[in-house]
């Protein structure tokens, strides 16, 4: 038995994780996550240098920003994508939409991160009674539809960029508590956990320098991957009206404000419609890449 343990050692520390400057270059040998990354730029860029791109505020109601029958401009001229049915320039509000989208987005997320990986690593390393409870509490969550249940709390909560932000928080966190449980649930059985604790190493320590360095790679992809579904359900509650309100620019609300106008006027949705599907897809492409450079399986076949 002992000789079988000396011939197959168990590493003591986490695999440790390729240095940023390696995943950049692994990530810009694959073109679709080149055109991810590309689109995260330009879509950042835009929201942080709205007032330089932009002559007009997002709210804004332009004098010559209706035609003489009342109805939205179409693009071209003084105005590139055209205008709504309040005569604010269509491009100066998807701008400064994109400013909402990316802060829900990274901060909803991270929230949901930070919920899901505390509650799937407690749960999967201590069980027992406390593991039960809080798997049968995140089993219930998942019962639930996310989106009535954004729709539900929003309702209640007035809504606002922040409230939004934290409800997205509270119904998106369950898959990363699932995923996190299942992976901690593995390594606390691992025989160098048992051997850690036999040495009398203290729970903070085998946390901290054993477990959450292995949860890593799965965290940063969640993290990545996760930005496109806040993304979406953002939109989603901004559109069916519980979401970020008007007069605050949303890609989702400048659609339900402009959705009567959508056969008379079709750039109207069409435009902020092609921002959500580009900043989703973005991250979704990016997301898959890092999967696959971070997950160790694949990571000796990409060296």
């Amino acid at each position: 038995m002992s000789g079988q343990i000396v011939s197959e050692p168990l590493p003591t520390v986490a695999a440790p994780l390729p240095k940023p400057a390696s995943v950049l270059v692994q990530l810009l040998r694959r073109p679709l996550a080149v055109i991810g990354l590309v689109m995260i730029l330009i879509t950042v860029g835009g929201a942080i240098a709205a007032p330089w791109l932009t002559a007009y505020g997002p709210n804004d109601q332009l004098f010559d920003g209706l035609t003489l029958e009342g109805a939205p401009m179409p693009p071209g001229g003084a105005y590139i994508l055209g205008t709504d049915l309040l005569g604010r320039d269509l491009l100066t509000r998807i701008l400064y939409g994109a400013r909402t989208s990316l802060i829900i987005g990274i901060v909803a997320n991270g929230v949901a991160l930070i919920i899901g990986t505390l509650v799937g690593v407690t749960a999967g390393f201590f069980r027992g009674w406390i593991g039960a409870i809080l798997m049968r509490f995140t089993d219930l969550m998942m019962a639930f539809p996310a989106l009535l249940l954004a729709i539900c709390l929003a309702a209640v909560l007035s809504p606002s960029l922040w409230i939004v932000a934290m409800v997205i928080a509270l119904v998106n966190w369950v898959q990363t508590a699932r995923i996190v449980f299942a992976e901690t649930s593995s390594l606390a059985e691992r025989e160098f956990i048992d051997a850690e604790r036999a040495i009398g190493a203290s729970t903070p320590r085998i946390l901290f320098r054993h477990i959450l360095p292995h949860l890593l790679p799965t965290i940063i992809v969640w993290g990545t991957l996760g930005i496109s579904t806040t993304v979406l359900l953002e939109a989603t509650l901004s559109y069916l009206g519980v979401g970020v309100q008007p007069p605050t620019a949303s890609w989702g609300n400048i659609i339900f404000e402009n959705q009567t106008y959508f056969q008379a006027a079709p750039w109207l949705v069409f435009f902020p419609g092609a921002a959500i599907l580009s900043l989703a897809l973005a991250f979704n492409l990016v997301g898959d890449a890092m999967r696959d450079i971070l997950d160790p399986t694949q990571r000796g076949r990409l060296s």
